[in-house]
């Protein structure tokens, strides 16, 4: 069930605006201009309005994180298909408009799944503003004149190049996700802590003494992961006082030893 908030309310009539933004320019309805342009001022404003009183109360939802964008692309796909269709607008304005939107709608879907975070730029509020003012303008004034024209080839302008610079954006977010991932890498593997000298040692200690009592042949620690799985049964089977530290201290080793042997073999 939907959270009606003042944000979620907000969101559902931009919605709802935009069939009535349709209708009124291609139904023929008396002042259909006017009352489109009103109606699509109104809904541009709740734009930021949401978000706002959104963060400002903390009543964010998860309805409203996925509306609030949709809603947008709804208002300005609507309003441009619209105007192609009277022709009041080329075709391929709309068409560069509309794909970019999506094309960021799917970088953002991307970006979700490997945990990158992407902060909105102010390019990106800039494009938003631009297409607004060209779409109501355009909707405004019939025939457009030249600074309407001029208006629309900077949105246009605008949404091209904050398209690429998020896509640029979130190429560098996983180049320096994945920076992280192989330096935290690196530092697991060559970490020697005192804790697991001292570890070992207990271990090397504990085990060379059990296995002379028991009359088998110590088994270098440094040769094989196996011997390590071998102590560990010997002396959790016959020194069980030897308790969490030497589990411990045996869990550390063997993790020592698993990437000692992967860069020697270079994996």
């Amino acid at each position: 069930m939907v959270p009606l908030n003042i944000p979620n309310s907000l969101t559902l009539l931009r919605i709802l605006a935009v069939p009535v933004v349709v209708v009124a320019l291609l139904d023929g309805t008396p002042n259909g201009d006017t009352l489109a342009a009103i109606v699509f001022a109104l809904a541009a404003m709740t734009d930021g309005l949401d978000g706002y009183i959104a963060r400002s109360r903390d009543s964010v939802t998860t309805f409203g994180k996925l509306m609030d964008p949709l809603a947008d692309k709804l208002l300005i796909t609507a309003a441009l298909v619209s105007l192609v269709s009277l022709n009041r607008l080329q075709a391929w304005v709309a068409m560069v408009i509309i794909a970019r939107e999506f094309a960021v709608t799917g970088l953002r879907s991307i970006a979700a799944d490997r945990g990158v975070i992407i902060s909105a730029s102010w390019m990106g509020k800039v494009k938003t503003v631009l297409q607004i003012g060209a779409v109501f303008a355009l909707i405004t004034f019939n025939p457009a004149p030249v600074w309407v024209d001029v208006l629309v080839y900077l949105a246009v302008a605008a949404t091209v190049i904050s398209g690429l610079d998020y896509f640029f954006g979130l190429r560098k977010g996983i180049d320096e996700q994945r920076r992280r991932r192989r330096q935290a890498g690196r530092r697991r593997r060559g970490r020697a802590p005192a804790t697991h000298s001292s570890r070992g040692a207990v271990v090397a200690v504990a085990a060379a003494h059990l296995l002379d009592q028991l009359g088998q042949q110590p088994v270098p620690l440094g040769d094989d992961v196996v011997a390590v799985d071998r102590l560990e049964v010997l002396l959790l089977g016959h020194h069980e006082r030897v308790g969490r530290q030497v589990r411990e201290g045996l869990a550390d080793l063997a993790d020592h030893l698993a990437h000692a042997v992967l860069d020697e073999t270079g994996l």
